[in-house]
């Protein structure tokens, strides 16, 4: 006997082969690292769950490139991160076009991972991914109910806290017309939920202004929102007709110039907030991820879409911790501790 492992735990049982019987050399593979090829810095990584999309919104044709939602095997995902932390990645960003569906396709799917069993799920996962020590963000994550089992992991610092959530507009009408699953009313109840539980929680989204048929009073009603809301990090598109998208059909094409007038509105209106909510963190004293030396990111902060933290110093790819001096729209300025 070589070793014991759980049944359909196929890594453990090579792992085991492969200590007794080394495996033979294939210069057409062994090339490439276990943790794989990655093109981002190498103290952090995107970790994709699954592939395709069940929602059919009228602005999207994802689904018609990449079809239905199909999710990766829990136990092949947890390998990738296992593997990907070892090799240094110290956060992992979980994407997918809708990962809080993950497993829905396979009706959550038990799978195995270490020889112990795991369902398929987003809590799941997340609770797994915890074990392995780095930071781990959630991205493109729909508001289903099932998202309030994340919050208490967030609150106890198992994952960071901070959710992607693409809601898109406030109007009930706009959004069914985007063929979008939410409500205005119902995302601000969510919200409120969330912060009680998780009150360091950051909430970053994406919405889309100038849609067809979008009214003033339609426009204004999502102004109202992001009032009421006060998200942390928000990112605004001026509607653009893609190709072969159902949306692109829809009387009431707003004026390019119209369009553009409501963005700039928009975030001016979302950088006011952003301010405010920043200003709070000055004398304060955050862990940061060192992208390069004098920048960093906080919990608060994705690569690449958020804001950053500045100071003097660092080396790409440690944690620091940094006393904040001041703040502006979009970065916090402060001294390594």
């Amino acid at each position: 006997m070589l070793a014991i492992t759980g049944p359909h735990d196929t890594p453990a049982v090579m792992k085991a082969v492969h200590a007794h019987l080394p495996k033979p050399h294939d210069p057409h593979t062994d090339l490439i690292p276990p943790q794989g090829i990655k093109l981002t810095p190498g103290h952090y990584a995107y970790l994709k769950i699954a592939e395709g999309c069940n929602h059919r919104c009228s602005f999207c044709i994802i689904p018609s490139m990449r079809g239905d939602l199909v999710s990766r095997p829990i136990g092949e995902v947890m390998q990738e991160a296992e593997n990907l932390v070892k090799a240094g990645v110290k956060e992992l960003l979980v994407i997918s076009q809708d990962t809080s569906a993950y497993g829905v396709d396979v009706k959550y799917r038990t799978g195995f991972w270490r020889g112990r069993p795991v369902k398929t799920r987003m809590t799941q996962l997340c609770e797994n991914l915890a074990e392995l020590g780095a930071w781990v963000r959630l991205h493109y994550v729909y508001p289903y109910p099932h998202v309030d089992e994340v919050i208490p992991l967030m609150s106890g610092g198992r994952i960071l806290p901070y959710l992607d959530v693409p809601f898109q507009h406030a109007s009930p009408r706009i959004l069914k017309l985007m063929r979008r699953p939410a409500s205005a009313a119902k995302v601000l109840r969510r919200l409120q939920g969330w912060r009680q539980t998780c009150p360091d929680i950051t909430v970053r989204s994406t919405f889309i202004v100038g849609f067809p048929g979008e009214t003033e009073a339609e426009f204004c009603e999502l102004l109202s929102f992001l009032e009421e809301a006060q998200l942390d990090r928000v990112g605004c598109f001026a509607y653009s007709p893609v190709e072969g998208a159902a949306a692109n059909d829809l009387p009431g094409a707003v004026p390019e110039e119209v369009k553009n007038l409501r963005k700039e509105k928009f975030m001016l209106t979302q950088a006011r907030i952003s301010a405010q909510r920043l200003k709070r963190k000055v004398g304060k004293t955050v862990r940061v991820l060192v992208d390069e030396p004098g920048v960093g990111r906080s919990s608060a902060d994705a690569p690449e879409i958020d804001g950053v933290v500045r100071f003097s110093g660092g080396r790409a790819g440690e944690f620091r911790d940094v006393t904040i001096d001041r703040a502006d729209q979009h970065d916090l300025y402060g001294r390594l501790q």
